[in-house]
């Protein structure tokens, strides 16, 4: 994962290399070889020191070492290394590196933040000679971007250097929505062995940047992904990996990927069968919504247009299940991502809210699809006068299995703010957030109540004329923006929130609607084709499905990477296998 700019002070990354009693080289020296940078007229430097490499003596088969230098979600991977039988020991110093059996670099954050965090520590020095000896290797994401020669984001900044090539934005000037975001198919392209069991089966990326194969660089890959052109999806040379894609975030396919690297001579406990994958999947998003009960107990709710409780005599609050065990079932069943919102979040304190962060980490632990959760994500200030930034507050769910973060409220309050002024302050809770882990982490929930017109010249904002009119025979509405659960109207649109965030940093769109939701008639397709022509990152549609035809509909007829739902999955009306098997009939890739 890229974030679009270097990491500040308060980043989990600048934390750690600044608590770490490590000792910084003067420079890390990234050359590969003499010959191909005088070919390229690159400037010669001198080889990295020799560093010599150690069996440890404490080291055994069931242990991998783990590179996290503090940025970004990497509990996850823990829990599917773990899950696989193998103990993890953290790099504390670079022999820690120098002195693994297996080394696991998952790769998160900025580009240039990442070497920066390697050069101050030497790791990156480490991490060189490491690779070089042959040693096994496995680099995710950015763990194999940080292997090129170059990085074009905030640069260009200078890589390992061990592979040809420069690491580049994806163009979303020909229609590709960037960042790519999902499930998408590999091109295997030679013998790469942790590749032996993904067959054509999809497996999950989340990137802005990427490698471009090369005549330079041919030897080294192993696979291709297409999307908007091809580049690099994995490589391998002797026993170094690295993969785009997230193992760790691809299901079975993907812990079959983790398991081949971390012992090979091991046969698949369980194989995954033949897929069809060709392309970027259509995603099925479970949402549960998470609130305490009358009792104080979490439980998964779902409401009528916003309202969550029972019309009854105790009024008690809309109990679906719990959201450990729901989430899990909704992974079994084959859904791409699960979504968690908080609906409580904007009333209670988020670092105080133990209980959800908790349900994170359990469900972390034995749910390998990513993982949002939203509410509450914002600036605070406690009764005693101390401040916690959006960032802290992203950051604890980060580190208890977030991968995506979900804003709502203070994205309208901030697209408001820059609307009216231009200015970007660097301050709101989309910026900040994105600006260490990337905008690909960062999701905006809009939630427009659609208001009708007799004519779109009624109002400021983008109307639209709409597929069905009014109550009174309107045929124009616009998409009022809500805050604070739908409570509170406020004066931006839909189109111009939307608009506004993605330059703030959102890097994907959760699209609600509040008349849609819970009525089980359908996306509101109107609305969803206006933001998804709108914006060029990619949009989820929500609110409103009953069927399995209103997700073949939404992607027939709208420009939405992926759907949404939560009451019908939650009663069993509609399975998503049912919803996965209707789209594959009406020829809509999806992931099997």
């Amino acid at each position: 994962m890229e974030a679009a700019t270097a990491f500040t002070s308060s980043s989990p990354a600048s934390q750690i290399s600044s608590s770490r009693s490590l000792s910084p080289t003067s420079s890390l020296l990234f050359i590969r070889n003499e010959d191909f940078y005088r070919k390229h007229n690159r400037v010669k430097f001198k080889s990295p020191r020799n560093l010599s490499i150690r069996a440890s003596s404490s080291s055994s088969d069931s242990v991998v070492t783990l590179l996290d230098y503090g940025a970004g979600n990497v509990r996850s991977l823990r829990n599917a290394i773990r899950s696989l039988g193998f103990e993890i020991k953290d790099v504390q110093t670079p022999e820690d590196i120098l002195n693994a059996n297996r080394l696991i670099f998952p790769g998160v954050g900025a580009f240039a933040a990442a070497m920066d965090v390697l050069n101050k520590t030497g790791m990156g020095e480490a991490l060189y000679t490491y690779i070089q000896k042959d040693r096994p290797f496995l680099g995710i994401c950015l763990g194999l971007q940080l292997l090129f020669e170059s990085s074009e984001e905030n640069g260009p900044v200078n890589g390992l250097g061990l592979i040809p090539g420069v690491v580049g934005r994806f163009d979303s000037s020909n229609g590709f929505r960037v960042p790519h975001i999902g499930w998408n198919a590999l091109d295997i392209t030679k013998d790469s062995e942790i590749l032996d069991d993904v067959g054509n089966h999809h497996v999950y990326f989340v990137h802005s940047y990427r490698a471009m194969p090369s005549d330079d660089n041919k030897d080294w890959v192993s696979s291709t992904c297409n999307y908007g052109g091809k580049f690099i999806a994995s490589i391998r040379r002797g026993n170094v990996h690295a993969v785009q894609f997230h193992p760790e975030k691809s299901g079975d396919v993907g812990l079959s990927v983790l398991r081949r690297f971390l012992d090979p001579k091991l046969n698949m406990l369980k194989k995954p069968t033949e897929g069809k994958a060709s392309k970027l999947a259509k995603r099925v998003i479970a949402c549960l919504d998470v609130r305490a009960n009358d009792k104080g107990d979490l439980v998964v709710t779902k409401g009528d247009q916003y309202e969550v409780r029972e019309h009854t005599k105790e009024n008690e609050v809309r109990n679906l299940g719990k959201p450990v065990e729901l989430a899990g079932q909704y992974y079994k069943d084959g859904a791409d991502e699960i979504s968690f919102l908080n609906i409580t979040g904007f009333r209670d304190f988020p670092l105080g809210d133990l209980p959800m962060l908790q349900v994170l980490r359990l469900t972390s632990e034995n749910v390998f699809v990513p993982l949002t959760v939203g509410g509450g994500i914002r600036d605070f200030t406690d009764a005693n006068g101390r401040h916690y930034s959006s960032l802290e507050v992203a950051s604890e769910y980060f580190r208890s299995g977030a991968d995506k973060i979900s804003v709502g409220s203070d994205a309208v309050y901030a697209a408001e703010g820059y609307i009216k002024t231009g200015v970007k302050t660097g301050k709101s809770s989309l910026e900040q957030i994105s600006r260490v882990y990337g905008n690909q982490a960062v999701v905006v929930s809009i939630d427009p109540r659609r208001v009708y017109l007799n004519s779109p010249q009624d109002v400021e904002f983008k109307a639209i004329k709409v597929t069905n009119p009014g109550p009174n025979g309107e045929e124009y509405a616009w998409y009022q923006c809500t805050a604070n659960g739908g409570r509170e109207g406020r004066p931006i649109g839909a189109y111009e929130l939307a608009k506004a965030v993605e330059e703030l940093g959102a890097g994907e769109i959760l699209l609600n609607c509040i008349d849609c939701d819970g009525q089980g008639k359908g996306f509101d397709i109107d609305l969803i084709k206006l933001i998804s022509d709108a914006v060029s990152i990619p949009v989820i549609a929500s609110s409103g499905a009953g069927a399995a035809e209103h997700f073949s509909e939404v992607f027939n007829e709208t420009n939405a990477s992926a759907a949404l739902a939560a009451g019908i999955f939650h009663r069993k009306e509609v399975p998503i296998g049912s919803v996965k098997e209707h789209l594959c009939n009406e020829g809509i890739e999806v992931r099997i």
